[in-house]
C-alpha cells in the first residue's frame, strides 16, 4: 500500500473509530451529534475557528470565495472524513466554508481544546493528524501548480489518477473508486467545465480505458492514464 493510500486508510477508518466522540469514553455524555440538510452550511469564512469535525453521514464540501463572489471547491469529503482540522494548525478563524451536500449530512464536534487534550495523551495519534494536515497541504499545492501550468485535460486525468491512489480498490489490474461525485464535482474540483468532463469521460470510455457509472468508476489500467 503507498503512502497515500494509508493516509487515506488511517483518514477514513482509523480516525473515526478513534475520534468520534460518542466512541470516547470521557467525551461521550456531553457529546451530540450535528445535522444538516443539503445546502446548509456548518461554517462560513471568517467565522472563530474553534471545532474540528468528522463526517459520520452524508458529504461536505470545502471551499472558499473569490472577492468577485467567485466559488472555489477545494475538497469534498465523505463518511470518516476530518474537516476544521486547521484549527490545529493555529487557524484563529475560518478562511474556507463547509457546506452539507446531502439530506441528512450528519458530523460529529470536537472543541480544539478536546483534541489537544487527546493528542498530548496520545503521541502516535498526534503524528498521525500532523501527517494529514500536511497531506492535505501538499495537495493544495499540487492543485494550485495544477491551475496555473496545466491544461484542463490534464487537469481532469491527474484528479482520476491521484483519486485511484488515495481511494481506489484494487480489483485484479483494475482500480475501482466508488463514486460519490458528479461530473459537476469534479469540474469544480478541477478549474473545468462539467462539459469538459463528460466529454472526457467518455472519450476514456469509448477507448476502453475506464467504466463508470453512478456509483463507480472503474480504471482498467491507471498506465493508460495519459
Amino acid at each position: 500500500m503507498s503512502n497515500t493510500s494509508s493516509l487515506w486508510y488511517l483518514e477514513k477508518v482509523d480516525l473515526y473509530e478513534i475520534l468520534c466522540p460518542h466512541k470516547v469514553p470521557k467525551m461521550a455524555e456531553k457529546h451530540t451529534f450535528h445535522h444538516f440538510s443539503k445546502e446548509q452550511y456548518i461554517y462560513f469564512p471568517n467565522q472563530p475557528s474553534q471545532t474540528i469535525y468528522m463526517i459520520s453521514e452524508g458529504r461536505v464540501k470545502i471551499g472558499s470565495y473569490t472577492p468577485d463572489g467567485k466559488e472555489i471547491v477545494k475538497a469534498i469529503l465523505g463518511h470518516g472524513e476530518l474537516f476544521g482540522e486547521l484549527a490545529l494548525a493555529g487557524e484563529g478563524t475560518r478562511t474556507d466554508f463547509a457546506l452539507a451536500m446531502d439530506t441528512p449530512t450528519t458530523v460529529c464536534p470536537m472543541m480544539l481544546e478536546d483534541m489537544q487534550e487527546l493528542m498530548a495523551e496520545n503521541k502516535a495519534l498526534s503524528l498521525k493528524i500532523l501527517k494529514i494536515i500536511g497531506f492535505r497541504l501538499r495537495r493544495s499545492e499540487r492543485k494550485i501548480e495544477s491551475l496555473v501550468f496545466k491544461d484542463a485535460r490534464t487537469r481532469i486525468i491527474e484528479f482520476l489518477k491521484e483519486t485511484a491512489e488515495e481511494k481506489g480498490e484494487k480489483v485484479g489490474f483494475e482500480t475501482m473508486i466508488r463514486n460519490h461525485l458528479t461530473h459537476k464535482d469534479i469540474a469544480s474540483l478541477t478549474g473545468t467545465s462539467r462539459q469538459t468532463v463528460t466529454t472526457l469521460l467518455n472519450e476514456l470510455r469509448d477507448k476502453n480505458i475506464i467504466s463508470f457509472d453512478r456509483r463507480r468508476i472503474l480504471i482498467r489500467d491507471i498506465h493508460l492514464l495519459a
